[in-house]
């Protein structure tokens, strides 16, 4: 390349030189311009042409540099490709770089850009892959592939922030008409500090350094966002940020993060609206965005610790010095300034070592955040926050012996009273506080245990007639903190008619007796609003022995009497509901009873004996619904069941007492036993009561001592023969009432002389603890050591038998009966 010629060549032989650019009118400058004002010679305003034109060649010279040294870093990458993938040297590689340049009809940049492109795979890659997809007739500008690379390369080189700013802008935003471009860094305490720029004038990002928690800019919605954020115009957007009197136009805030973690934010400018963003447009600018983030890691911390804090600000390091060594709380607060330059809030930006939270908070909560934030009740008037606002303004100290503190704590305004001192500090202000020995921790305590009981303390006196409540107080009694308190003796006007008794001998025992005393009465607020407080108070005595004050304490207990109330409600209704109970269980009892004797002598039914035992439950609440039936028919058989109706109570007393006279009603009909079950189950499924139940029904025919029997989900009978006791062969059945019509098989079986057989319910035989089998074979070896059959009391016998040593531990009741064939 040949180098251009200095201004000063032209005098010695420009002719023979290269006039650098911008240089070419040089020579209108040496005449002399009649007319001019000043009355400058055409020599000095030749000097004044020369040094401009000058200064703008020397601008254009160090941008070509920079656009130079950003091409020869993409160019060594190339290079690098080529040595790894040919394994040749670099000489060689930069060799074949060229050729191929010129074989494709490509410059040298834009083959390197290409080889990066296929090496990397990277997110650049595949923007320049799509953007050249959704593109047919390339522009004649740079291609996206080429501007993307040179930033990328710009960033490796740059030494800091800054240069990466340039580099983007200059490679790959100004080509898309962008005028000038911000690089913004997060911080924990969310606040902005500017670390690069270009396109904007030389004094405006000294005015951008640092934006403090709080301000709405552009940066900061899109920090909120977590997404790219436009705006048309900035004026429309009334967001205030970095270069808005010049840059009126679009802008568009990029987050800048990797990993999933957002480190800053890329801010483009426009001169003009915001322009269409189509795919290809919004992907160029993520790219450039992950350019940002990877310099912002890379690079030194910029927390604004460091760069606002001790290290940088000798004035705030003094400050802070100063402060930590104080031994009262002091914070020191920096305004938060709106786009008019007018404090909105104040940040909180440091706590020194002494800092107490008279409220009882921990120091975290206090420290970052704003002054409106840890103390809103501060802005009002009078308050803390209009003092330090005055302070900033006009310069002038504030001290004052005594001020009234005021913090929120759970909704609830704890106070206390400090001496407080207010001071400007350059552009921070300075608020020291000092509280009384223990204040915060007894405040703190006292506050929260008045809070949580609802209670209030006053003091009045006798001799002056003034009285003192607490806001707790006025609280209870409905009224503003400015309203007049109410005596002790003003009491019944602000009570329920019916409570003047007790509060007439509470006052009587207070200032006639001169004793502590309290009572509960009914409040009735102005409002219309009744609340039960309870009253307690003690006479203060002076030294004749005379009361001189009463101090004492409301509390709203309210809520403890309507939980009182409750109570006594649900214990109302709750012997009702036991009372209630117990009749019912009464009145199923004799039900059953009345049907079912507990214990009845044997029966002889043709050839048959039977016996018959009931145990009900212990608990008279669990009377169950246990049926049997023994009857000789008018066909001449003789009908057996057993039944156990589901649930307990008059429920099933009286459902047990259905089925069982449906059952001999239906038996009448000279039906089979399994029709008879077919049939009580319809009548069973069609009750009101969404009744269940298990049974057996057997029909014995004495003429062939043949029993026919069937079963609905019910235990098999037992049948004890010569000593040994077998279950009969198990047969299908659905239970009573689950369906609407169901069919049963039936079994049959021969019986003999001697026989014993069992019909039973679940309360004989069930355990928690074991299986229904297992407990069907402990009954087979009861039953198998019962008594032999002889007489008729021997039946008896045999059942009492199985009942004594019956392994049952439900509690439920149980039918059983003995039929033995004599």
């Amino acid at each position: 390349m040949q180098s251009p010629q200095q201004p000063g060549d032209r005098e010695n032989g420009t002719e023979q030189g290269v006039v650098p650019p911008g240089l070419g009118a040089w020579a209108a400058h040496d005449l002399v311009v009649p007319g001019e004002p000043d009355g400058l010679s055409g020599h000095e305003t030749g000097a004044l042409g020369r040094l401009a034109d000058t200064v703008e060649w020397l601008r254009a010279e160090l941008q070509q540099a920079h656009a130079e040294s950003d091409g020869r870093a993409l160019v060594e990458l190339a290079t690098g490709v080529l040595v790894e993938r040919l394994g040749c040297t670099p000489r060689q590689a930069a060799g074949q770089l060229e050729a191929l340049a010129d074989q494709a009809g490509l410059s040298t940049l834009e083959l390197a850009a290409d080889l990066v492109n296929q090496a990397s795979r990277d997110q650049i890659a595949d923007m320049a892959r799509h953007f050249v997809a959704a593109v047919a007739d390339p522009a004649p500008t740079p291609s996206v592939s080429l501007r993307l690379r040179s930033a990328e390369a710009g960033t490796l080189t740059a030494g800091d922030a800054q240069a990466v700013a340039q580099a983007i802008f200059e490679h790959a935003l100004k080509p898309l008409g962008a005028s000038a471009v911000a690089i913004w860094a997060a911080h924990a305490d969310q606040s902005l500090s500017l670390v690069g720029s270009a396109g904007f004038t030389t004094d405006e990002p000294a005015r951008w350094r640092h934006v403090p928690p709080g301000v709405p800019t552009p940066a900061r919605q899109a920090l909120n966002n977590r997404v790219a954020t436009g705006y048309d115009t900035l004026g429309d957007a009334s967001l205030p940020s970095i270069g808005q009197r010049e840059l009126s136009g679009g802008r568009l805030a990029v987050p800048a993060g990797t990993g999933g973690r957002i480190t800053g934010v890329l801010e483009i400018c426009w001169h003009d609206p915001l322009p269409e963003q189509p795919q290809s447009l919004q992907r160029q600018f993520e790219v450039l965005a992950q350019l940002c983030a990877t310099a912002l890691d890379s690079a030194p911390s910029t927390d604004v610790q460091t760069q606002t804090g001790r290290g940088q600000d000798p004035r705030l390091t003094e400050l802070l010095e100063l402060t930590d060594g104080l031994h009262d709380p002091c914070l020191i607060l920096e305004p938060l300034l709106d786009a008019a330059d007018i404090p909105v809030n104040f940040h909180i930006r440091h706590l020194n070592p002494s800092f107490v939270d008279f409220a009882g908070r921990p120091r975290n909560l206090i420290a970052g955040a704003s002054l409106l934030a840890a103390y809103p009740l501060s802005a009002e008037p009078g308050g803390l926050y209009e003092k330090v606002e005055h302070v900033l303004a006009t310069g002038e100290p504030f001290r004052a012996e005594q001020m009234t503190l005021t913090a929120l704590v759970d909704g609830v305004a704890l106070n206390t009273q400090a001496g407080v001192s207010i001071s400007r500090q350059g552009t921070f202000v300075v608020v020291i506080w000092r509280l009384s020995e223990g204040t915060p921790q007894v405040a703190r305590l006292l506050q929260h245990a008045q809070r949580l009981g609802r209670i209030g303390g006053f003091e009045e006196s006798l001799h002056t007639q003034e009285i003192a409540w607490n806001d707790t107080v006025y609280d209870l009694y409905g009224l503003p903190p400015t309203a007049q308190p109410i005596a002790l003796e003003r009491l019944p006007a602000h009570a329920h008619p019916d409570d003047a008794h007790s509060i007439g001998r509470f006052l009587r025992t207070l200032l006639h007796h001169m004793r502590p005393a309290s009572t509960a009465f009914r409040l009735q607020r102005a409002d219309g609003i009744s609340r039960y407080i309870r009253v307690v108070a003690e006479p203060v005595l002076d030294d004749d022995g005379r009361i001189a004050a009463i101090r004492g304490a409301y509390q709203d207990v309210s809520a403890q009497h309507w939980t009182e109330v409750a109570l006594a409600a649900t214990r109302d209704q709750l012997a009702h509901t036991e009372q209630q109970a117990a009749e019912q269980s009464r009145l199923a009892l004799q039900l059953q009873h009345a049907i079912m004797p507990p214990n009845r002598g044997p029966l002889d039914l043709n050839d048959l004996r039977v016996a018959v035992r009931y145990r009900p439950a212990e608990t008279n609440h669990k009377v169950g619904g246990d049926w049997y039936d023994a009857v000789a028919l008018p066909t001449g058989h003789v009908l057996l069941c057993v039944g156990d109706v589901a649930g307990h109570g008059i429920k099933a007393a009286t459902g047990m007492v259905a089925l069982r006279n449906a059952l001999r009603g239906l038996a009448a009909t000279g039906a089979g036993p399994a029709q008879l079950l077919a049939w009580l189950n319809t009548v069973t499924h069609h009750l009101t009561d969404n009744v269940t139940a298990t049974a057996i029904c057997g029909i014995y025919r004495p003429d062939t001592r043949r029993l026919r029997w069937a079963r609905a989900g019910h235990l098999p009978p037992v049948l004890l023969r010569e000593g040994h006791a077998r279950t009969l062969s198990n047969i299908s059945g659905i239970l009573l009432g689950a369906i609407a019509h169901a069919e049963y098989e039936e079994g049959e079986i021969q019986l003999e002389t001697g026989d014993t057989l069992m019909l039973y319910t679940d309360g004989l035989i069930e355990r928690r603890d074991r299986s229904v089998q297992e407990s069907i074979n402990n009954l087979l070896k009861t039953a198998q050591s019962a008594p032999v059959v002889n007489d008729a009391k021997d039946v008896d016998r045999q059942l009492d038998h199985l009942l004594l040593y019956s392994h049952a531990d439900t509690d439920d009741d149980t039918c059983l009966i003995g039929v033995s064939v004599v």
